[in-house]
């Protein structure tokens, strides 16, 4: 590839010159589109200014909203409305149900409606049923909430991670679709701070402590969230918060990046497509069998911590090492994958500590080796479903197959939800031997999974390699199954 013009020289947007390097890995090179690399890193600046956060600060309330019910468990949910046997995991299995049906939905209402619609839905939606969660005074009035909470919520990381493939290169988009993950980190350090606080205030106005952990957490929700929805776009290329010069720049990319990227209206026959491709159910499955230890750990860890003895007082405050370890680590993983543009083998490598860490629960009824193989486990589950995303994000082309074939994987990963949310029944603990076993066990068959993954997409590169040292221009496939597309492995 020919070297691009040197920066003094000045050059109109939208001239025809070679491409730069991210254009070249995914097929765009026929559009012959050169953009002013500075301009277009001052243009992802704005992005990273006002929709990552955004991004963030969504996924951490909902995450609050959503994962607190742990929390509220340990201080009377469960006694209060009457819950017993399996019950409680009930609520999460159906809350899970509905995040699996909506996710593809919400992810497409993204690609048709844009952004800041749809998520302003979602947004009004699960803080409006996070407020009738205080409310709830049995069984079935807590089913039905907690299904809205995440039927609204549950689709927040592929909106978001769709939203930024549409943005940035494949291979910085870990970066920032690492913010659901550390959104989950600090909910869990903070969100256990939060409610210990609350705890601390007892009953107040004929309300139960926990009761007014959701009526809290709903009034935040509702500020915090309400002003940070000001600042989504719509699209990438009419951000409001972009220069006319900006918005042509996103502009040009889409259509330098048309094999990443693909027309501007929905075509319903990727959806035919992303079904027939192995590599999506197989990540999908690969997914599922990590996602219960991941679905598990958000929800049961305070669970976790009070049948290895510690007494409820302590518990969701020694959460707090827990999560900043796991928020650490997750930086740092992510950064490395995105830096060497390597993902299955990163992901593999982050199932090895959860496996140590639960076999460790599983094998010893010590409640201080049982906490540290807390730290253990943690090392690698934030990482793993980040990575995981991200992978499917940059791999899926153009945005019609990945605006169902990424949020249609997720949903199977999500499954995991069933099975997570019956691994920790009042009647298993105090050491929830069955819950971390199975946990342990299917880690191992997802890191299986994952190099079935690898070894797919590797073959296709493989032979992609071959057919253009043969001098071969098309092999008459379309999107990322296409000659010029390489995929991030």
């Amino acid at each position: 590839m020919s070297a691009s013009p040197e920066k003094d020289k000045k050059v109109p947007m939208g001239v025809a010159y070679p491409v730069q390097d991210e254009a070249a890995e995914i097929g765009a090179s026929s559009q012959g589109i050169y953009i002013d690399p500075d301009k277009e890193k001052a243009a992802f600046r704005k992005f990273d200014k006002y929709v990552v956060p955004v991004s963030f600060i969504f996924m951490l309330l909902c995450a609050l909203d959503r994962n607190n019910l742990g929390n509220a468990r340990v201080f009377g949910f469960d006694e209060d409305l009457g819950l017993h046997g399996r019950q409680f995991g009930n609520i999460n299995t159906f809350s899970a149900l509905t995040t699996m049906l909506f996710e593809v939905p919400w992810v497409l209402a993204v690609r048709r409606f844009g952004a800041n619609k749809t998520l302003g839905a979602a947004f009004c939606i699960w803080s409006a049923s996070t407020l009738g969660t205080a409310f709830v005074q049995n069984y079935g009035q807590a089913i039905v909430c907690r299904m809205l909470v995440n039927a609204a919520g549950g689709g927040l990381e592929q909106c978001f991670a769709y939203l930024f493939s549409t943005i940035y290169p494949r291979k910085e988009i870990g970066k920032r679709i690492i913010t659901n993950n550390l959104a989950m980190c600090c909910s869990g350090a903070f969100g256990g701070l939060f409610a210990w606080a609350i705890q601390q205030m007892g009953t107040r106005n004929g309300l139960a402590a926990w009761r007014w952990l959701f009526i809290i957490e709903f009034c935040i929700t509702i500020g915090i969230g309400g002003i940070c929805w000001v600042f989504l776009p719509s699209t990438a290329e009419t951000a409001w918060f972009l220069s006319p010069k900006e918005k042509e720049i996103m502009r040009l990319r889409k259509e330098r990046d048309t094999l990443y990227r693909g027309a501007e209206k929905f075509d319903r026959r990727w959806i035919r497509i992303a079904l027939l491709d192995p590599f999506v159910w197989l990540i999908g499955i690969a997914f599922f069998t990590s996602s219960v230890a991941i679905n598990g750990f958000n929800v049961f860890l305070p669970t976790i911590l009070a049948g290895l003895g510690f007494a409820n007082l302590h518990v969701n405050y020694m959460t707090i090492p827990v999560y900043i370890t796991g928020a650490i680590s997750l930086v740092t993983v992510v950064y490395l994958s995105d830096r060497f543009k390597r993902r299955g083998l990163c992901i593999i490598g982050c199932l090895i500590p959860v496996i140590i860490g639960y076999l460790i629960a599983v094998g010893t009824p010590n409640k201080q080796a049982g906490y540290a193989a807390m730290f253990i486990l943690v090392l690698g589950i934030y990482p793993t479903s980040t990575l995981v995303v991200s992978w499917i994000a940059g791999t899926l082309a153009p945005d019609d197959k990945r605006a169902f074939g990424m949020p249609f994987a997720s949903s199977i990963g999500n499954l995991s939800n069933f099975v997570s949310s019956q691994l920790y029944p009042t009647q298993q603990g105090p050491r929830y031997i069955q819950g971390n076993a199975v946990s342990a066990g299917l880690n191992v068959v997802a890191a299986f999974l994952y190099g079935t993954c690898w070894f797919i997409l590797r073959t296709r590169n493989i032979k992609k390699e071959k057919l253009r040292a043969e001098g071969a221009t098309t092999n008459g496939l379309e999107g990322d199954k296409a000659l010029d597309h390489t995929y991030i492995l």
